[in-house]
């Protein structure tokens, strides 16, 4: 689990004509919120929150959000990432949701499941893993969030399958997904499929007579 401080600025202005001006200065329009909290219009410094992204390549980050306005002064809270909106074209942030959390306060969050070694139906038997669900929800405090759940599948043949109630949890962290979810299997590859050629016609041969030559 990454912990990342970041400033984030209170913003009494909403509506897309200041989202916009607000992503001309360099800026990204965000909203924090959670159950213990009213919901706080925010924005980020885009380069910050882009080099962030760059460096914890996809991991779960906790935030340290500096919250400053002009009247209350700073506050912090903790908080995740909830959701990035994303331009269609350009892929740019273009909005985000912060959810606020608390350390001591269990929450469920959805982490990645990661195969680990090379399932024997597929080396020795020619078979085909078939990822179902890549992610699996969890329960635990925020700072037992792991980065991903390893799924060991040498022993796989074709035909297994490994469920939820085939992992063991890490430590302070209980699964959430029902136990008889599958999230892997491996299949017997596809036979290929051979297009029957359409048998020509035989032309029928015509033998024409000679023509008889006038003397």
């Amino acid at each position: 689990m990454i912990r990342i401080t970041m400033d984030a600025s209170i913003r009494d202005k909403a509506g897309k004509g200041a989202a916009r001006k607000m992503r001309q200065q360099g800026r990204i329009p965000a909203v924090l919120y959670g159950p213990k909290i009213d919901s706080v219009a925010l924005s980020v410094n885009e380069q910050d929150f882009n080099r962030m992204l760059f460096k914890t390549k996809g991991e779960q980050v906790i935030f340290t959000l500096n919250l400053a306005d002009d009247s209350n002064g700073a506050r912090e809270q903790l908080a995740l990432i909830k959701a990035i909106q994303r331009h269609p074209v350009n892929d740019k942030v273009r909005h985000i949701d912060f959810y606020a959390i608390s350390v001591d306060e269990k929450i469920k969050i959805e982490v990645p499941v990661t195969p680990i070694g090379k399932a024997k139906g597929v080396e020795v038997n020619g078979g085909v893993l078939e990822l179902i669900q890549r992610t699996v929800t969890i329960s635990c405090l925020p700072l037992a969030i792991p980065k991903e759940i390893e799924l060991d599948i040498s022993d796989l043949d074709i035909g297994d399958a490994l469920h939820v109630r085939d992992l063991t949890p890490p430590e302070g962290v209980e699964f959430i997904d029902p136990p008889d979810t599958t999230l892997l299997t491996v299949v017997g590859a596809a036979a290929p499929v051979v297009e029957e050629e359409e048998e020509e016609e035989e032309e029928e041969t015509t033998t024409e007579e000679p023509t008889e030559t006038e003397e």
